[in-house]
């Protein structure tokens, strides 16, 4: 049975809890044992149960499972007819809002649009509540501004594209450069070129469309690409009579594009300084009173990182080994060892540490532990002079971790 189906019977399971009436029990039980994993058979036994019992009071329960089912399958019949029951009951949820927004606005007709003007507005609402500064960690703030930058962006996009199917082409066009502003993605760009041309400014519709091939953008699928390709070839024509001069054109748009990934990533690394970064020894880490550590700092010397946490017992009896350690190199300028706390809360360190009685020179991993993959504590790398990793250590050997880890650290001196 698939994951999805799995969490559909765990719904259900909740539902049947309140105790229906045995008939009513005994015919959904039997209708999902013939769907089997057909996702199709399984929506279909669903609504089978909803028509049998109409009053059933798994109601709520059972449209929230044909919401789900209907997002995974992409299935914009059903999503119809049950997201706006599920959104009235429950609240707005984001991933239900945006593809309403988005199906509503397939067939561009008036009165469809009118809806997805709605629904996009209460998605704008959704990320505007986003308050990712109040988020604990500097990961989690970068994490929530690219989660609202995102959702904003989609939002606007669909507002525009709404005014722009009503005929609204200046709001339209205003509402999709607030969208590329937010959110800079090969739709925003799209979307813009669209209004530019209706409004006969097909020049400027060229530049923007060509930026749409520039972006670097998941959602930017091959067949979107070969659409836009054959769209600003066509537009060139109809622009200056020809298709010369459009390499120009475009590569000035990744020149452009360059500039504008160039100051986004600017702005996110205010918010996070390890933002995108995949080299280890660039990372900044944050220490317990919020000094930083910049690593880059630490160059041309071998650095020890131990991962812990406070709820870690295997840490908690590494730790006076790994202090042993650190004591044998305390006369080696060209050694250091930090302790990297991996802890979520991290309000709970500080005490720990004075109850334990142990080093106070601790960071926080600020995300390097999901950059080196650490699924399991304590782990222990090594890193050469040039910045290398030299030795990883998962877990350890309680009788031979000291000298594991003083045998690592001399190999490591000794690489040129």
């Amino acid at each position: 049975m698939s994951c999805r189906v799995c969490v559909l019977a765990v719904l259900l399971c909740t539902a049947m809890a309140q105790e229906p009436p045995e008939a009513e029990q005994a015919h959904l039980g039997r209708v999902l044992s013939e769907a089997g994993s057909s996702p199709t058979d399984y929506t279909r036994a669903l609504e089978q149960h909803m028509a049998r019992f109409p009053q059933t009071a798994q109601r709520a329960e059972i449209e929230r499972a044909l919401v789900k089912s209907s997002l995974e399958a992409k299935d914009d019949r059903r999503l119809l007819l049950y997201g706006p029951r599920v959104l009235e009951r429950d609240g707005d949820n984001p991933e239900v809002v945006e593809r309403l927004a988005f199906v509503l606005l397939k067939g561009e007709g008036k009165e469809e649009a009118a809806r997805a003007l709605d629904y996009a507005k209460r998605l704008e609402t959704v990320a505007r509540a986003i308050h990712w500064e109040q988020s604990p960690t500097a990961r989690l703030r970068w994490r929530r501004r690219q989660e609202q930058d995102r959702t904003l962006g989609k939002a606007l996009v669909y507002q525009s594209r709404a005014a722009g199917v009503q005929g609204r082409l200046e709001e339209a066009l205003a509402l999709a450069r607030k969208s590329y502003e937010a959110h800079p993605t090969a739709e925003a760009s799209r979307e813009i070129s669209r209004w530019l041309s209706r409004m006969d400014r097909v020049g400027e519709a060229v530049e923007r469309l060509a930026d749409a091939l520039t972006i670097a953008d998941p959602e930017n699928t091959p067949a979107w690409q070969e659409q836009d390709r054959a769209r600003l070839r066509e537009w060139q024509r109809k622009w200056k009579g020809s298709e010369a001069g459009l390499g120009d054109i475009v590569m000035a748009a990744y020149d452009r594009m360059a500039a504008v990934v160039a100051a986004r990533n600017a702005a996110l690394r205010k918010i996070d300084p390890n933002a995108d970064l995949t080299n280890p020894m660039e990372f900044t880490l944050a220490g317990l009173s919020g000094e930083p550590l910049a690593l880059a700092s630490l160059k041309g010397k071998v650095v020890v990182l131990d991962f812990w946490a406070t709820w870690c017992g295997p840490c908690r009896a590494q730790q006076p080994l790994y202090e042993q350690v650190m004591k044998k190199f305390a006369g080696r300028p060209d050694v250091v060892l930090l302790n990297i706390n991996t802890d979520q809360d991290r309000n709970v360190v500080k005490p720990f540490l004075e109850d334990r009685g142990w080093n106070k020179t601790v960071y926080f991993e600020d995300g390097l532990s999901s950059l080196l993959r650490v699924s399991s504590i304590p782990a222990t790398f090594v890193f050469n002079r040039r910045g290398e990793m030299a030795s990883r250590m998962n877990g350890f050997l309680p009788e031979r971790f000291v000298d594991m880890l003083t045998e690592r650290i001399d190999t490591a001196l000794e690489e040129k």
